[in-house]
């Protein structure tokens, strides 16, 4: 039956809309070092562009700074530049051998700040889950003439979308109210 599949690619679809929040959210500067901000950081390794989570360690240090460790010594130099180009909102601290990015604290205006990203984000999720409903109800519109499916399994079908659609809806309230909470904790 065709709707079984119209329900796993819907359901598929609106997964990859919370991970790709979660994803989102996990780049967003809390206060706290957290590694994952260097994801979109790419270095020019001998002209080839490269993550730099794959060229270096990185460890926390004292919760409040990032010690990047680059496996080839000699591209400090290039590791610098591709941090500042990525517009972390932290100048990094080089020694030569180890950089440092040390995170300020927030203050309570560019908590509000970030707060406001947050929901912004989490709305823009909210709307790509409720895409996927308007695709998954016009989809099935088309099997109903397809397979001249009768009015009480169409309507309990746009039931179960409805349902789905609600349930992906407030993994990303809650998703995204975890993170207001984190971002606004001192």
């Amino acid at each position: 039956m065709p709707t079984d599949e119209l329900f796993l690619n819907g359901e598929e679809k609106m997964e990859k809309a919370v991970n790709s929040l979660k994803k989102e959210f996990a780049s967003i500067r809390t206060g706290r070092a957290n590694p994952l901000i260097l994801d979109k950081v790419v270095v020019d390794y001998y002209g080839v562009p490269t993550p730099l989570r794959q060229m270096s360690q990185v460890n926390v240090q004292d919760g409040q700074t990032l010690v990047i460790t680059p496996y080839d010594k000699t591209i400090i130099k290039e590791i610098e530049k591709a941090m500042i180009k990525a517009e972390l909102g932290i100048t990094p601290n080089s020694d030569g051998i180890v950089i440092r990015l040390t995170f300020p604290p927030l203050t309570e205006d560019r908590r509000k700040e970030i707060s406001k990203d947050v929901k912004k984000i989490a709305e823009e999720a909210k709307v790509a889950i409720r895409n996927i409903r308007r695709d998954m109800t016009d989809n099935l519109k088309k099997i109903e003439k397809e397979e001249n499916l009768p009015e009480d399994v169409v309507k309990d079908n746009q039931d179960k979308i409805q349902k789905l659609t609600d349930k992906y809806v407030k993994i990303i309230d809650d998703v995204a109210s975890e993170k207001e909470k984190e971002v606004m904790t001192v």
